[in-house]
């Protein structure tokens, strides 16, 4: 269970009202949004508006259903059960939220499919147990489409028991807000940085993978308000985060010259 300071989000679009209407009618929210674009903040401040435990997990391609849902483990010489992040939510009433979800392998849409439907059931098949999740269980999941393929992507069957949530960058006026709120710097800094990220974020259809994040121009603004010169922080936390491909790396460095020197 994740437990933490306050934490701040600002709105760019109605997803605080959806997720929350989401909550409050026991419905599953697929979050979809770039790298960076605050999917995770977003579950973050919505778990304490609503006041309920957060339970997050970061998958990955070894991710099982049993490292959700739980397993026996041996200890002091007596064989015990551990509950998973997933039961445990489910018995806390809190929100499960999976992270990158189509990174996990494919066993564990069965065991999510019921805890997203009218049942709201989780089977525990090694218990031969089966949960009802109370009315405050949530579950939520978040992918990034771009890096999505036909064979590592959401199967309809998941998607269609989902309340999707669009998340993209914020606009440049609450992005600058972002920056000034989490970096403590002033709004001229602030300004540059965010025309800078959204200079590259337009060079996506130009070969670059992906754009800078609300996450890097963040770090950037961190590393500069520490007193790092402005141009190796933004080549710390931009260019070289971003490509290896030297002619990339070199132009996204002349764009960060030009917007902050």
């Amino acid at each position: 269970m994740n437990v933490s300071k306050s934490t701040a989000y600002l709105s760019s679009g109605q997803e605080r009202e959806i997720f929350s209407a989401a909550a409050a009618n026991g419905l599953p929210v697929l979050l979809k949004g770039p790298t960076g674009c605050g999917k995770t903040r977003f579950v973050q401040a919505m778990a304490q508006e609503l006041k309920r435990p957060l339970f997050t997990v970061a998958c990955h391609e070894d991710l099982t259903a049993g490292d959700l849902v739980g397993r026996f483990l041996l200890r002091g010489g007596e064989t015990v059960w551990e509950d998973g992040p997933l039961t445990r939510a489910v018995r806390h009433g809190g929100i499960c939220y999976l992270d990158e979800i189509v990174e996990a392998r494919a066993d564990t849409t069965v065991v999510i499919h019921p805890l997203a439907d009218h049942r709201r059931e989780l089977n525990i098949e090694r218990l031969g147990e089966s949960l009802i999740a109370p009315k405050e269980f949530m579950l939520v999941l978040s992918y990034n489409p771009g890096y999505q393929s036909v064979l590592k992507d959401l199967k309809p069957s998941t998607r269609q028991r989902m309340v999707a949530i669009e998340l993209t960058y914020p606009n440049a006026a609450i992005e600058e807000q972002i920056l000034m709120q989490e970096a403590d710097i002033d709004n001229l800094l602030a300004k540059r940085l965010v025309r800078l990220g959204q200079a590259i974020r337009g060079l996506q259809n130009d070969g670059l993978p992906e754009g800078a994040s609300t996450r890097t121009l963040i770090a950037t603004a961190r590393l500069i308000q520490s007193g790092i010169d402005p141009l190796l922080a933004a080549d710390a936390c931009i260019a070289a985060p971003l490509s290896d491909d030297p002619v990339a790396a070199k132009n996204l460095r002349e764009m960060a010259r030009v917007y902050l020197a």
